[in-house]
């Protein structure tokens, strides 16, 4: 039968359906976890087509480099401090526990020791908001709250790039390059407007889908399409929503 169609072959799941993000060259982690605080400097700010956020080239005092997600305020030559010990100062990096409530945070670690994982993109910050018995509750961007282990570490300061999307793509050039280096599709065409082999929704004279646009969550990439994991559906159902 054949390959799939090209919208079945793109999305998160293995390795067949995952694209190649070429634009990230470097690992963006920070240091392992020592007992004594490490000192580094800014060699270089760097940028990557694939990264919405420029990129700290740091090396440390023993000879090492990591790359970290730039916070606003960071310049070359600036002294970085990575631990416990380290001044409240903006690029610095500091176990959660250590922070003072209220103090805004980047590039947090889910678990201690792995390099950082959250609050990475352009702009992007966190807010700390209380300590408690080893844990730390931190607000997210997306304004939800988790509890983190107070041996977590994070960047003081917010991550640089916030007006970005001020900016518009002046070109559809722009904006096609700028999808490619994040392994995406642009411009994207309505799957009505495709041939019935491009797309589920494609094919017929009347531009319609032909079935129902709603489909389960754990659908297979290429099967998301439409209305995904929808609890209702139709003018009815959105009026319902709203008035939840």
């Amino acid at each position: 039968m054949g390959k799939r169609i090209k919208v079945q072959r793109r999305g998160r799941g293995t390795p067949v359906f995952q694209g190649a993000h070429t634009g990230k060259v470097t690992q963006a982690r920070y240091p392992a976890i020592s007992t004594e605080s490490l000192r580094g400097t800014v060699k270089d700010i760097i940028h990557e087509s694939g990264r919405v956020a420029p990129l700290l080239e740091i090396q440390l005092a023993n000879g090492e480099t990591f790359y970290s997600a730039a916070p606003e305020g960071t310049y070359v030559k600036q002294e970085i401090v990575i631990g416990a010990d380290a001044p409240l100062e903006v690029g610095n990096v500091i176990p959660l526990g250590k922070v003072p409530e209220g103090t805004l945070v980047n590039n947090l670690e889910l678990q201690p020791g792995d390099g950082g994982r959250i609050v990475r993109a352009s702009g992007a910050y966190a807010t700390v908001i209380a300590h408690n018995l080893g844990k730390t509750v931190v607000k997210l961007p997306s304004k939800k709250s988790i509890q983190l282990s107070a041996e977590s570490r994070a960047t003081i300061g917010i991550i640089s790039g916030g007006g970005r999307l001020e900016k518009p793509y002046l070109k559809a050039g722009e904006g096609h390059h700028a999808a490619k280096a994040n392994n995406k599709v642009y411009p994207i065409a309505h799957g009505v407007k495709m041939t019935a082999a491009s797309h589920p929704h494609g094919g017929g004279r009347h531009r319609r889908p032909g079935k129902s646009t709603t489909v389960g969550r754990r659908s297979p990439p290429g099967a998301k399409v439409g209305l995904i994991a929808a609890r209702t559906s139709g003018k009815g159902g959105s009026k319902r929503q709203r008035s939840l």
